[in-house]
């Protein structure tokens, strides 16, 4: 649903504060919108819902752009990337290692919760993502059916992928994370 984008993103066109006089300039006049401190876009409406607000990756990506740090999908979130749960939740967290804030974009808030770089060594990696979806549903709780499924959202370099990220995992986790690598013929 359309690009966001930050003041960085212009830095080579000028002086900071004349880049966020121009933007500030097509803010008013209806050209671009402001949708959080820092962060915008190009207005988009549908004739049904409204204006549309851009997904959450593309603001994340905006935001990982902008202040240089790794965002790892958590919680209930990471769960529902990967199918485990249809619960949209309402607060949406990102494990980061940059430092602890709320990013307000119109209704939805975004939380950055900082967290020790081994935590989002995988940030960029489905094994990141897998493993955060794994650690929300709990050790108890991980089923042959969750691992089928996270199975088939994965190709096989993700799965190789994941056999090399298992150092990164919790030890109860390695069996799972095992077991859906081999899935994809990368484990014998």
């Amino acid at each position: 649903m359309g690009s966001v984008w930050t003041t960085a993103d212009f830095a080579d066109l000028g002086e900071r504060t004349a880049i966020a006089k121009a933007l500030s300039r097509h803010v008013k006049a209806g050209d671009i919108k402001r949708i959080g401190r820092g962060l915008y876009t190009y207005p988009q409406t549908h004739p049904v819902l409204g204006e549309l607000t851009p997904s959450i990756e593309t603001i994340v990506d905006a935001l990982k752009g902008r202040d240089q740090v790794r965002l790892l999908p958590t919680g209930a979130y990471a769960a529902n990337l990967l199918h485990l749960s249809e619960q949209v939740p309402a607060r949406i967290v990102f494990l980061s290692d940059g430092p602890n804030r709320k990013v307000q974009v119109g209704k939805l808030e975004i939380e950055l919760k900082h967290v020790a770089p081994k935590r989002v060594a995988a940030a960029d990696r489905m094994s990141g993502l897998i493993v955060e979806a794994l650690r929300y549903m709990g050790k108890d709780s991980v089923s042959e059916r969750s691992v089928a499924t996270i199975a088939k959202s994965i190709d096989e370099r993700q799965a190789k992928q994941l056999i090399s990220d298992l150092r990164l995992a919790p030890a109860w986790m390695r069996p799972h994370l095992r077991a859906i690598a081999q899935t994809k013929g990368t484990v014998e």
